[in-house]
């Protein structure tokens, strides 16, 4: 059983066998902050997911995969049509131990397609002879920065929920100091401290990872250079490739990640949690 039904409660942690897998497609899903007692392997097919975890936001984009160690807490939020394959682990030794975003390549996707759909009581046996090869390509998919570190500082709490929101963009420093009442060298000082980033470069990081969500989700450039506030698409473009050293078409067709807005929704039902 890989597909999930809506009304379907699901909970990997009471399966047996080494690797749970589950497919499914989600127009809109919030999954709450939850964990697992087994490690997890979540990979977009189609569409883009955020992963919140603790002080940090991860992007998920086509083509990439997150693996997230067992007792991690994470929350998943789904936009627009995501076909999500989700893979639960019996933790082992040969396993990472931290999180990572990793690309997948062609043979890695077949692999996580057939975990994904194979019966949850498929004999052991086969199952570890599937893992052997899962875990000797994971540990040399590269890995990706797709993070964004958040302050903690309760002054900027309120505008963070409204990035969060997508209800606001991040402000220049001098409008941010002046809403939050502090100072520019002591907005700068946090973002320092709490991130490790100064705020033009974390502001500016933001801006490109929401860029590749809205595009991701096949939104058109010029839509997504007036969301994020750019004076023109030209200028949204040179950004783009002065951070990706790509335009914005180029990056994606490149990965095969950007569907025609006739494309079909991928099968399966929405689950419960992801």
């Amino acid at each position: 059983m890989a597909f999930i039904l809506p009304d379907h409660p699901f909970d990997p942690d009471q399966q047996s066998g080494p690797v749970i897998g589950i497919a499914s497609a989600l127009g809109w899903h919030d999954s709450g902050l939850h964990r697992h007692q087994r490690h997890q392997l979540l990979f977009a097919q189609a569409g883009c997911m955020t992963i919140e975890l603790g002080n940090r936001v991860c992007l998920l984009p086509p083509s990439r995969a997150a693996w997230l160690p067992a007792g991690t807490p994470h929350r998943v939020l789904m936009c627009g049509v995501v076909a999500y394959r989700s893979l639960y682990f019996m933790p082992t030794p040969t396993q990472p131990e931290g999180m990572q975003v990793i690309a997948v390549n062609s043979l890695l996707r077949e692999i996580i397609e057939r975990m994904a759909l194979w019966p949850w009581d498929k004999p052991q046996a086969e199952q570890r002879r599937m893992l052997a090869l899962f875990e000797e390509e994971l540990a040399h998919a590269p890995q990706e920065s797709w993070q964004l570190p958040l302050p903690t500082d309760t002054r900027l709490g309120v505008w963070l929920q409204e990035l969060k929101r997508g209800e606001a963009l991040p402000d220049r420093l001098n409008r941010l100091a002046e809403r939050v009442g502090a100072s520019d060298k002591t907005i700068g000082r946090i973002f320092m401290k709490e991130t490790g980033m100064g705020y033009q470069a974390w502001r500016q990081q933001w801006r490109l990872l929401r860029a590749m969500e809205l595009l991701a989700e096949g939104e058109p450039i010029s839509r997504v250079a007036s969301a994020l506030a750019f004076s023109s698409d030209s200028a949204f473009i040179a950004f783009f490739k002065q951070h990706t050293g790509q335009t914005p078409l180029r990056h994606l067709n490149s990965r095969g990640e950007w569907p025609p807005r006739d494309w079909p929704p991928p099968p399966g039902y929405p689950g419960p949690m992801v």
